[in-house]
């Protein structure tokens, strides 16, 4: 990697434990193979270095666009992996069913009731964790 790439890594490295929390990332870190070592290199600069570190937005702004984006494109898996990212972006729940409005009137309101239902689970899951509870 050349200095620049390597500052772009080790920012986005920073920003997406910032985002997604030191375990998350953790575990995808410990889980890369050669098969996709590449592309968390790519993800962590791309995405986590340049998109979400640009200054423009707070995290919690670009937390409530992609939760939104990844609801209107039926992303399930990584929608509920941002819902729970929340706690760590300020995001509030409000701030997702406002979200959710908007997907339901640009991308579809199957594609919107679908994520409200994910939504309500993971949500559910998070206050159970959080009041001790192991699901």
């Amino acid at each position: 990697m050349s200095q620049r790439s390597e500052d772009r890594y080790a920012e986005g490295l920073a920003t997406r434990r910032a985002v997604l929390g030191d375990a998350h990332v953790d575990r995808a870190l410990a889980a890369t193979t050669p098969i996709d070592r590449d592309f968390q290199t790519f993800i962590t600069e791309g995405a986590w270095g340049t998109v979400w570190s640009r200054p423009h937005f707070s995290h919690r702004e670009r937390s409530i666009v992609t939760i939104a984006l990844l609801a209107g494109l039926g992303q399930h898996e990584e929608f509920a992996m941002h819902l729970r990212a929340t706690v760590n972006t300020g995001a509030s729940r409000e701030d997702v069913v406002e979200a959710l409005m908007h997907v339901a009137v640009y991308a579809g309101v199957p594609a919107a009731n679908h994520a409200l239902k994910i939504a309500k689970r993971v949500f559910g899951e998070m206050d159970e964790e959080s009041q001790g509870g192991v699901r």
